[in-house]
């Protein structure tokens, strides 16, 4: 593992486009994250991307862009440690974590870093491929992540709903909204990041889903956040 971590705080301000700080524990987190994912890459080819500082930009600076969208009231700045991977403990009534479920999650993205921005939610993380959820457990596990599950079965196979529910880059993108929509709970939201291509396609997969804007992402030419509801 890297002595000095391949994330500072202007690499990851760069790639949250300067809106937002990190702190000095969550930017170890990505540190420890993308050591990792290079070393899991050579054996089971998790992302196309080498370049630690491309990985920053594209996969977590996109990644945490929905974070922040989808959970601007999380942004709760780690101070230490324990406070950067922890459920909030404290003694004051608080509603009950946010359940989220990030569908074709492959090398964790945008999952995990939602979960390392916003420590309270509960996340489930569902790939079906058996030897990317293995990279996916070990990445929870050195983190010391908590309220992460990982499982090991297809999008279509899997009824538990989820408040949020994400997808970014997925194959089978005509398959897979479907079935995106059908785990959003009652009043919960979706959460894609697509092309700008797919926009329309989207709408037409499922025009029961009520779609805002599609917000572009920052660094991205033609990569756009489509956040909907289910009107019920």
């Amino acid at each position: 593992m890297r002595s000095e971590p391949v994330v500072t705080e202007r690499s990851g301000e760069a790639a949250l486009e300067q809106s937002a700080a990190l702190s000095s524990i969550q930017l170890r987190l990505i540190s420890i994250y993308i050591d990792l994912l290079l070393r899991w890459n050579s054996r089971i080819n998790l992302t196309a991307v080498r370049d630690p500082s491309e990985i920053v930009t594209r996969h977590f600076g996109e990644s945490f862009f929905a974070a922040r969208y989808l959970f601007p009231r999380s942004t709760r700045i780690a101070s230490d440690a324990t406070s950067a991977i922890q459920p909030n403990s404290g003694t004051e009534a608080v509603p009950p974590p946010a359940r989220v479920l990030d569908l074709g999650s492959g090398a964790g993205f945008p999952g995990l870093p939602i979960k390392i921005w916003a420590p309270d939610v509960h996340l489930t993380l569902l790939e079906s491929n058996f030897k990317k959820a293995t990279f996916l457990r070990e990445v929870v596990r050195a983190l010391g992540l908590t309220a992460v599950d990982v499982a090991a079965v297809r999008g279509e196979d899997f009824s538990a709903q989820a408040d949020v529910v994400t997808l970014r880059a997925v194959e089978c993108f005509e398959t897979i909204l479907p079935t995106a929509t059908r785990l959003v709970a009652v009043n919960g939201r979706l959460g894609a990041l697509i092309g700008q291509g797919q926009v329309e396609r989207a709408k037409e997969l499922v025009p029961q889903m009520r779609w805002g804007k599609p917000v572009p992402i920052p660094l991205s030419s033609n990569r756009v956040l489509m956040v909907g509801c289910v009107p019920r």
